[in-house]
């Protein structure tokens, strides 16, 4: 039977149920905070945004962040939000200053959305603004306001300040990763050299920029010292590495384009340009951006991005009466890079040796590649290694945030997570036995070993990163000896060939439960001793305990909720005192000694605080 469709079908939804209803068309996905693009720490970028636009505006040179339990405090030492509009700023869509040009040119937040989103997913939303010693301080809860306060001679500088708790209905058990906020403030100051930040009384300060922001993410030592170039509206720091792949960092008037977007396509394309000139030489492009590491900033006025969340820029001008993104990038790099290999020799004689050494390993291993890629196409039509979803790219061709594919060990492991997965956006791929140990070798070992040569053509990689079909690459093995040698060989073997899979935030350790409690009334899925404990106590009595020795023990019915929307997941991330190399060495090379030593000292460790 078809459904009435009157005028009693159309619907009117206040702006914050619209926000509460549609969160992912305002902040992405939602997610617990394990992964750096979920909706919570959207919530403190946009809440962030506004008083970084202050700064860019010449206001404020200090920002204080606090998080204390999952509420974020932000305030700022700016001009303070006019208190007569602050109740608007905070409640009413399409509300705010930057509409206006003159006042924020080439600002972060553009659509005046942001903080209502804030607001709405909040179960606990203040916005205070301070001007001249008067002050006015509002309360909200989901977007609802519950009471306003007016302050008179009050003797607090200047500014804005936002508190928030995200709402745990919306993002239910929730944490935030203090590595990503401060990776996320690190960012900031580096595109705003001359800000201070605190989070947590901790102090973070830029006065190189783009240049530090390479340091502070390089875990080895660069071929050549950072090429560091400044222009209007434009920065640009660049180097190279011995390690695979590439490595870029790019922003839009302070915000981290994390899928890139018209400015870094158009750098990446103009820099094998401007390097083919300067050599004379037709390089292929691959071997000019071979493990290169760079990052690039813009200023655009107005600028257009493809999500709510600014994470791709779309403009192609930097404004209405200003060039394309492409001219204006081209324009600078071809100039300012050419000028300096000119005066830098010893620089460009380096980069020239590193591209003919990559010319040379890449056709060394081309005929390798060639056969891998026949063999891995055959293999593909009658495959059984991967059980692949349906949906992989969303509507504008970007990958679709909700696809992974979990790496299992053994058909009955990866039977119960196929049987149990959502075919649509969950794919399985099966390992045979444990993998091999690539610490030390060349890439010429992942189109030899039909294992990773099957993984890399099923995560659709060879090339580069953008064609990556997953957006998460969960590793699922069991929780015992075996399961953890074969997660750290393969992310050995991400480390060594697929750097930027892990330095992305796409590879995650799936955690599956060491126990069910339960008894006729009740189960308890339990990740921990503690948590087992924890559950023989609420269940009182003596109910049945069943410990899981692997994955395959686990049925489909149980999986289900092990991989659903409160599935366990562990990001794989690396840090600035973590070098890669030298962390590769320790635990995959061949010092059995000193390996042994450390893992013995350890032991003794947790036996002393054991007892």
């Amino acid at each position: 039977m078809t459904p009435d469709y009157d005028e009693g079908t159309i619907k009117t939804l206040d702006w914050q149920e619209h926000i509460r209803k549609r969160p992912g068309m305002y902040i992405g996905k939602l997610g617990d905070g394990s992964a750096p693009d979920d909706g919570i720490y959207v919530l403190m970028k946009e809440a962030l945004d506004n008083s970084i636009d202050e700064f860019m505006m010449g206001f404020g040179k200090k920002i204080n962040i606090k998080i204390d339990q999952g509420k974020v405090t932000v305030r700022d030492f700016g001009r303070g939000i006019p208190l007569g509009k602050l109740v608007d700023v905070a409640s009413k869509m399409n509300t705010g200053a930057k509409y206006d040009s003159k006042v924020f040119k080439k600002s972060v937040g553009l659509n005046g959305v942001g903080i209502k989103a804030v607001n709405a997913l909040s179960s606990s939303f203040k916005i205070k603004a301070i001007r001249d010693g008067i002050a006015k301080e509002v309360f909200f809860s989901r977007g609802i306001i519950l009471n306003e306060i007016d302050y008179q001679e009050l003797k607090e500088p200047n500014g804005t300040e936002v508190v928030f708790e995200p709402d745990t209905a919306v993002f239910r058990k929730y944490h935030f990763v203090s590595d990503y906020v401060v990776n996320m403030i690190k960012n900031y100051t580096f595109l705003n050299t001359g800000l201070t930040i605190e989070y947590n009384g901790e102090r973070f300060y830029s006065k190189n920029g783009l240049r530090d922001l390479l340091e502070e993410n390089i875990d080895h030592e660069p071929l050549y010292p950072i090429i560091h170039l400044k222009g209007d509206d434009i920065e640009v720091a660049i180097t190279h590495g011995n390690q695979y792949g590439e490595d870029y960092y790019s922003f839009v008037n302070g915000q981290h384009t994390t899928q890139g977007g018209t400015h870094l396509q158009a750098f990446r394309e103009i820099l094998v340009k401007t390097i083919r000139d300067f050599y004379k030489k037709d390089f292929d492009p691959s071997d000019v951006r071979a493990s290169i590491v760079a990052a690039i900033s813009i200023k655009v006025e107005e600028p257009v991005f493809e999500s709510q969340t600014k994470t791709k820029l779309g403009s192609r001008d930097i404004g209405p009466n200003g060039p394309s993104v492409r001219t204006h990038i081209a324009n600078f790099i071809q100039k300012e890079l050419d000028n300096f290999l000119h005066k830098n020799t010893g620089v460009a004689e380096i980069l020239l040796h590193r591209i003919i050494e990559s010319e040379r390993e890449r056709k060394s291993i081309s005929g390798i590649k060639k056969l891998a890629k026949q063999r891995a196409k055959k293999v593909s039509v009658h495959n059984k290694k991967l059980r692949d979803c349906r949906v992989h790219f969303n509507d504008s061709n970007d990958r679709s945030e909700e696809s992974s594919i979990f790496i299992t060990e053994g058909d009955s492991a990866s039977g119960s997570i196929t049987k149990s997965r959502d075919v649509n956006t969950q794919a399985v791929f099966s390992l045979k036995g444990k993998p091999l140990n690539t610490y030390g070798l060349t890439k010429k070992i992942v189109y030899e070993n039909e294992e990773f040569n099957l993984l890399q053509a099923a995560l659709n990689i060879e090339e580069n990163m953008d064609g990556l079909r997953y957006n998460k690459v969960i590793i699922a093995t069991d929780a015992d000896v075996d399961g953890m040698h074969i997660r750290l060989l393969l992310i050995t073997f991400f480390l060594q060939f697929f750097p930027e899979l892990i330095r992305k935030g796409h590879v995650y350790i799936l955690q599956t439960p060491l126990f069910r409690v339960r008894n006729k009334q009740k189960t308890y899925y339990c990740y921990s001793e503690e948590e087992k404990i924890k559950s023989i106590n609420a269940l009182r009595g003596k109910p049945e305990i069943t410990r899981f020795k692997g994955l395959g023990e686990i049925s489909p019915d149980e999986f289900k909720h092990f991989i659903g929307k409160d599935m366990r997941l562990d990001p794989v991330m690396l840090k600035k005192h973590e070098p890669v190399s030298q962390m590769l060495e320790f635990f995959m090379g061949k010092n059995t000694s000193e390996r042994q030593n450390f893992i013995i000292d350890n032991l003794y460790v947790e036996k002393d605080e054991v007892a």
